[in-house]
């Protein structure tokens, strides 16, 4: 009785302070300004990213048709052939009827650069198959020169995209993405073996990382 009337008496005492307290209110928050030296370059702020599409920054830009022309040959090693006969259509200024150079995405360059990556795709990875594992462009960390990728191991196609990716786009794959380019090759894989096409496999892959708008956007 008397651990009742002890636990009883604190009960009360708890609900007693409670009942006598003052909740806090919640401030609205303020950020002071930095002061900065007064030798500082003057700095221009960056967009309300609200009329800036969303971006913080500035928003992606296109890449010009010559940065496009040097982009695919630096990564495969071989140049589209059209792409002098398309410039115009692709943006790139005539000084006849255009003086600028268009450089927004649209489904005409989407669907030019499509024919493209796969013509130089396709091609390389072709001379590929006839290539020592060292001078491989798309498959350079495969070893052997076996030419059914259906064989090969997650850890093994995973560290052959990480490097495709870095040489397509500068950066690595992420986690997610990795394991969900390698499902995306396997299948690859497959129907190449099945059209015995082999070339397909990494090709489509190649194919896949140039027409990303992280190849063709900055």
């Amino acid at each position: 009785m008397r651990s009742l009337a002890i636990a009883t008496l604190a009960l009360s005492f708890s609900l007693g302070c409670s009942k006598g307290s003052t909740a806090a209110v919640d401030q609205p928050g303020s950020l002071a300004p930095v002061e900065l030296p007064t030798d500082h370059p003057v700095l221009t702020p960056l967009p309300d990213p609200e009329m800036n599409g969303g971006h913080a920054g500035r928003a992606p830009r296109r890449i010009s048709v010559p940065q496009l022309k040097q982009s695919i040959l630096t990564v495969t090693g071989k140049q589209w052939t059209q792409i002098d006969n398309l410039a115009s259509s692709l943006g790139q200024a005539d000084f006849a009827v255009t003086v600028s150079d268009a450089t927004e995405p649209n489904l005409v360059f989407a669907k030019f650069l499509d024919d493209g990556a796969r013509e130089v795709c396709l091609s390389v990875a072709r001379d590929d198959l006839n290539r020592a594992q060292d001078a491989r462009v798309l498959w350079p960390e495969v070893p052997g020169t076996g030419r059914d990728f259906t064989v090969l191991d997650d850890a093994t196609i995973e560290k052959n995209l990480g490097t495709l990716s870095v040489r397509f786009w500068g950066s690595p794959l992420d986690s997610t993405e990795l394991t969900d380019w390698t499902a995306t090759f396997k299948k690859l894989a497959a129907r190449a073996k099945t059209i015995n096409k082999p070339e397909q496999a990494w090709g489509s892959i190649c194919v896949a990382m140039m027409t990303d708008p992280r190849f063709i956007t900055y």
